[in-house]
């Protein structure tokens, strides 16, 4: 019997956990669903992803308000994708901030993400008629840009691309936190859709070189020693490592997209298959693998009638 499409038969609320990282540091994690990052400043809040429409955002900040009564100024969209993305306009901010490279995917492909999107996680975007459409950037930036929350420094990066080409990560150096989005993720599938996996390893190099104390993924509980920081960078480089690796050997071979599927599973399934979402994963993250060790450098556009075209090729 053909699998469900994507997540659409994931049905079942996941407990939130709200950890407390430093200081200034909140998680707000569910069991592999996407993260939310919350710093609180001297003069303000920040919220680090969103969740994926407003009438979801309002759990997060009911979570916000069980610390601070503090405004909530700033939101920083890690990377474009819908789920991350769409339920900003709750915490009503004064700037939104992105990367430019982020800004110019949301203008290339959003709306086909959002559409494409609310087709496989019906649990994630619940209320979906609650958004009011595409969330734009008021700032964004390239490099690197320091948002002063009174005393306290924060860093956004775009240390380079790897989840997508726009990722931008959130380092509070006092603190030695990070704000990863999913450039690492742990404990949970990894999403490649989107990726440019030739150079994610060595952006993960650069988070790692941060030297993170705590760190919050974009899936997966919220690490709180530098060992398991480490850990979870790693969890992610190997998993990008050998999915390409695979990709690249079957295209050399002149393997077809579904013997390259069976090859990347047979290799990976033992390491993560037991984790949240990797069954959702693998098949876009195995045609984006073999996309780009075909040559194809410039992610294609996923769209709601490719997504149930590539799921039946590959699961059907």
């Amino acid at each position: 019997m053909a699998k469900a499409f994507a997540s659409q038969a994931d049905l079942t609320d996941k407990p939130v956990t709200f950890a407390q990282l430093s200081d200034h540091a909140y998680a707000y994690t569910a069991e592999g669903d996407p993260n939310t990052g919350v710093v609180v400043g001297d003069d303000g809040v920040m919220v680090i992803d969103t969740q994926a429409t407003p009438v979801m955002a309002r759990d997060v900040i009911r979570h916000i308000r069980q610390v601070t009564d503090k405004p909530i100024k700033y939101v920083v969209l890690t990377h474009y994708h819908a789920v991350r993305v769409l339920g900003a306009s709750a915490y009503e901010p004064r700037e939104i901030f992105a990367s430019q490279a982020t800004l110019e995917m949301i203008r290339e492909r959003g709306q086909a993400d959002m559409d494409s999107e609310i087709g496989r996680f019906p649990r994630l975007f619940r209320s979906a008629e609650s958004i009011p459409g595409l969330t734009w950037p008021t700032i964004t930036f390239e490099g690197a840009l320091t948002v002063w929350m009174g005393k306290l420094e924060v860093r956004l990066i775009h240390a380079g691309a790897g989840h997508t080409r726009g990722d931008t990560v959130v380092w509070l150096p006092q603190d030695r936190v990070l704000f990863s989005g999913d450039l690492v993720e742990y404990n949970a599938g990894i999403y490649t859709g989107d990726a440019q996996l030739a150079e994610w390893p060595a952006t993960l190099d650069r988070l790692a070189a941060l030297g993170p104390e705590r760190l919050v993924p974009g899936r997966g509980p919220a690490l709180m020693n530098a060992a398991d920081s480490q850990r979870a960078i790693a969890f992610t480089r190997d998993f990008v490592t050998a999915l390409f690796a695979c990709a690249q050997e079957g295209v050399r071979a002149g393997k077809t997209l579904r013997q390259v599927y069976q090859d990347a599973r047979a290799r990976l399934d033992p390491a993560y298959g037991a984790f949240p979402i990797y069954e959702h994963c693998m098949p876009f993250d195995v045609t984006r693998a073999f996309d780009e060790a075909s040559g194809i450098v410039h992610p294609r556009i996923w769209t709601a009638e490719r997504d149930r075209e590539m799921w039946q090729s590959l699961e059907g």
